[in-house]
């Protein structure tokens, strides 16, 4: 009997898919799928490192988008979810739907398309929630700054939204909770990482690193946002299911309530 391997990789997309190829191509058990920095070997496993190839990687994207474009819009949703496990869980989805009695990306009788179906909703849902909650603070040298922590690793998909709507200024958004952010420099998105010795939440107390007119623009805000509330008619328990109270510490608006 084959001895079952534990795939690892070096925890990006790309070499997640690089490994999918490399599982389907040599037909081997495998017992897990693990990223380079949590790997874990198994008592009746024996462990294989794989190398990123962009080629492969393609091979494989074309391949399940060819099945259906749902289906690779899922699959990429679902790896961000960075759930505990999701790497073989994915692969097992990746191999039902190019098993010959493949089912249907809706069949939501099939347990694994279910919470391969859920989990990219739960992510796209949070991608839309960053896109609407992302307040910019002004820095001293005109960069627009914000701190994100969203519950999925949701950069990659918010980062053609912000390009797109702030072209022409300079802004940085970064993760705290991921330790890695997007900075769009007017020309290109790159990937960047900070030494942050705090997070920069809206707070009432000024920072240093801000802009002076940058707070006297957020009291304007915070100011408009209040006259135009209509007290009789807030229903804070349905305010709080539309904006999360997760995300108040990073909303100009919420000053007061933070």
């Amino acid at each position: 009997m084959e001895t079952a391997k534990i795939l690892i990789y070096d925890g990006s997309f790309n070499g997640f898919l690089t490994t999918v190829f490399k599982a389907f191509e040599e037909k081997f058990p495998i017992s897990d799928i693990q990223t380079n920095g949590v790997c874990q070997n198994g008592l009746f496993s024996e462990t294989e490192t794989v190398f990123t190839q962009m080629d492969k990687a393609k091979r494989v994207w074309n391949g399940i988008q060819s099945k259906s474009n749902a289906a690779i819009k899922n699959v990429y949703f679902a790896y961000l979810s960075g759930q505990k496990g999701i790497e073989l869980v994915l692969y097992r989805y990746i191999r039902k739907l190019f098993s010959k009695a493949g089912p249907k990306t809706t069949d939501f009788s099939d347990e694994l398309i279910l919470k391969i179906s859920q989990l990219a909703n739960s992510v796209r849902r949070e991608k839309h929630r960053m896109e609407a909650f992302v307040r910019f603070q002004r820095t001293q040298d005109g960069i627009y700054f914000a701190n994100i922590e969203p519950d999925f690793d949701v950069l990659p998909l918010i980062s053609k939204h912000f390009r797109s709507r702030y072209a022409d200024q300079e802004w940085i958004i970064y993760d705290v909770k991921r330790k890695y952010g997007l900075h769009y420099n007017l020309e290109s998105v790159e990937i960047i990482s900070l030494d942050l010795k705090e997070v920069y939440a809206n707070s009432m107390l000024k920072k240093d690193i801000f802009a002076g007119n940058e707070y006297a623009y957020q009291e304007l805000w915070n100011d408009y946002f209040k006259s135009t509330n209509i007290k009789s008619r807030i229903n804070p328990k349905l305010h709080a299911q539309h904006v999360p109270k997760r995300y108040w510490k990073y909303l100009s608006e919420k000053k007061q309530a933070v």
